[in-house]
């Protein structure tokens, strides 16, 4: 049905032509079909204009008002009276709200099927039936306000669906009330009030449910009758349930569930349907309220656990320039605790935003710090580490390189002058001195041998490379033929050997073990310059066999005895700096000792120095 519709009888035209009051029929989706010259007086629009269209003389805070007037219409039984008289205003065409008393009918064709709706509206006086209509609907909306006022300001998701429940009652009077979650293709309850406790939580098919047919129906109320079998979760637990009547809310647009009213006493109305339908949509912005806030709360957790658990020192600086957050970091690499931070300035001066400083703390801490500007609050976060170790390594790389240009030098120009000699003057030199100049290069050759082997064990050792295979040896043995090695190396040096009678087998890498006892006896005569003697020992202790290796050299500052096992580390106090080395060998001795399980320490001795080494005994 489309235009609006000449009445067939004439004297039904009669009627609708000379009617006072207006009379609008519209077609179930809300288009006019009839518009008689009443209303055209009483709103301004003519009949050609509303033909086909949805009128819009419905004000937007009343729209709840007219859906539940409908929904009650449509729900009247059949042979009872199907009209229902509200007192409520509409809009003209000029924006004037104007009262009126409207009588709604449903309209049905001959054979009672649903064609739409029919009413007349009557311009009212300001008679005190009005005045008593619109004073109950302003206490009503002043305390729909009251509620949703309530709503708003609580947070926590669970106790605003319940209060929704509770305020459903309060307005509507209906004797229980529930929300359900919309949760893909079931729903849940997860609030009652008026039903038993036990119901939260139950869940129920979503399509064959009232929500179902309600979101199927493109209404956003609904009325039934609890007389005829339903689908839904709660109704079997309300002794005399008849009606039940249910509101849909949206979050972010999509439907997020659905509020219920329960009626066992008396009969739910227009007003009731209206208020539902308010409360309802008050509920999704009350439920986007609570979610937004819980989303809120947890990534300012999941922030402020990030921050705390960081290893950076981070600060927060506001825009006068002050700290507001200092996180556990930021205490232990400066000692500044947060009650001696925070409402005061940065310890330091941060670099410009998106640039980055790095300095020298106080402390002696090298710090590199970042600093990044937040648009939106004009605050600062500083964003600091310690990169102590970094430069450290970078200045022992330094050193690494100069000291491994000295070292490679010093042979390699040997070598290439003895060469030369060879190759430009052999004719001029005898037997002797061309014996004594091979020997040179031959020994520099091996001096070039032994640094390259320590660059790349040490290498090996820094990556995890370092490959040992441990089962028993013959410890004294081993120790024997590297004694005997070094014996005769110095005519400065004598070299005694002790090792206890019966000592147990080892457990570890003969060969492994040959290369530490090498270095370590290599090391006792290189910072021993004035000769002497170094003494070897071994003995069985605890689990574990002991060799010591003792010098009476210059000795181990105080304070380097841990660090020169390190890369690139030699003793920077007293004599041992001038015996040259790239740092390596002590290093390599430590990682190949840890490689079998046993361990080494530098211990003072008067005079000199003696290395302990420690291996588990087999067995």
């Amino acid at each position: 049905m489309s235009g609006v519709q000449p009445a067939a009888d004439p004297i039904a035209r009669a009627v609708l032509h000379s009617a006072a009051d207006a009379i609008i029929a519209v077609d179930r989706r809300g288009r006019v079909t009839v518009w008689n010259p009443a209303a055209e007086r009483m709103f301004g629009w003519s009949a050609a204009e509303m033909a086909g269209r949805v009128p819009p003389i419905v004000p937007a805070e009343l729209t709840a008002e007219h859906h539940a007037v409908q929904e009650r219409l449509l729900t009247r039984p059949p042979g009872a009276d199907g009209r229902i008289s509200i007192a409520t205003r509409r809009l003209r065409r000029d924006g004037r709200l104007i009262d009126v008393r409207v009588d709604a009918s449903l309209l049905r064709d001959g054979a009672g099927g649903r064609l739409g709706w029919v009413e007349v509206h009557h311009p009212v006086a300001e008679d005190g039936l009005v005045r008593h209509h619109m004073a109950e609907r302003a206490r009503l909306v002043r305390r729909l306000n009251d509620i949703v006022a309530d709503l708003n300001a609580e947070r926590d998701l669970p106790a605003v669906l319940d209060r929704i429940t509770a305020a459903l009652i309060e307005l509507t009077g209906a004797d229980a009330a529930g929300f359900v979650r919309i949760e893909g293709d079931r729903l849940r309850l997860v609030s009652t009030t008026g039903l038993p406790a036990h119901l939260r939580g139950a869940t129920a098919d979503l399509r064959s449910s009232l929500v179902g047919e309600l979101l199927r129906s493109g209404r956003s109320v609904k009325l039934a009758s609890g007389e005829r079998r339903l689908g839904d979760l709660v109704w079997a637990e309300l002794p005399g349930l008849h009606q039940v009547a249910l509101g849909l809310s949206f979050l972010q647009n999509r439907p997020y569930g659905a509020l219920y009213a329960l009626f066992s006493g008396r009969k739910a109305g227009h007003v009731e349907l209206e208020l539902l339908e308010l409360l309802a949509g008050h509920a999704g912005v009350a439920v986007g309220n609570a979610v937004a806030y819980a989303e809120v709360v947890r990534q300012r957790a999941h922030e402020r656990a990030v921050i705390d658990t960081s290893a950076d020192g981070i600060a927060v600086l506001g825009r006068d320039g002050l700290v507001r957050q200092w996180n556990p970091a930021a205490h232990a690499l400066t000692g500044l605790a947060p009650q001696d931070v925070i409402g005061a300035g940065l310890p330091f001066q941060p670099p410009e935003p998106g640039r980055m400083r790095t300095f020298q703390y106080a402390s002696g801490v090298w710090l590199n710090v970042l600093a990044a500007e937040i648009e939106e609050t004009g605050e600062l976060v500083v964003d600091f580490r310690d990169v102590s170790e970094a430069k450290a390594l970078e200045g022992a790389k330094d050193l690494f390189l100069a000291t491994t240009s000295h070292e490679l030098r010093t042979p390699i120009t040997v070598v290439q002058g003895f060469a030369s000699t060879l190759v430009n003057r052999w004719e001029e030199l005898d037997d002797a001195a061309r014996r004594a100049a091979v020997a040179t290069i031959a020994e520099r050759a091996q001096s070039l041998g032994r640094l390259v082997e320590h660059l790349l064990l040490g290498s090996r050792a820094g990556a995890e490379e370092l490959a040992v295979t441990n089962e028993p040896f013959d410890l004294p043995r081993v120790l024997a033929g590297v004694v005997a090695g070094f014996g005769s190396l110095s005519g400065l040096h004598r070299v005694e050997l002790d090792v206890e009678p019966g000592l147990p087998t080892a457990c570890g890498d003969a060969m492994a073990t040959d290369i530490v006892l090498g270095q370590l006896l290599e090391n006792a005569f290189k910072y021993s310059p004035d000769g002497g003697t170094v003494r070897v020992s071994a003995r069985a202790e605890d689990d574990g066999l002991v060799v010591t290796v003792r010098d009476e050299g210059v000795g181990i500052a105080p304070g380097d005895h841990e660090r020169i096992f390190e890369r690139f580390v030699q003793g920077e106090t007293g004599d041992r700096r001038r015996f040259g080395g790239v740092g390596l060998g002590l290093y390599i001795v430590k990682r190949l000792t840890e490689a079998q399980g046993g361990t080494v320490t530098a211990l003072p001795a008067d005079p000199g120095t003696c290395m302990r080494l420690v291996l588990p005994r087999a067995g």
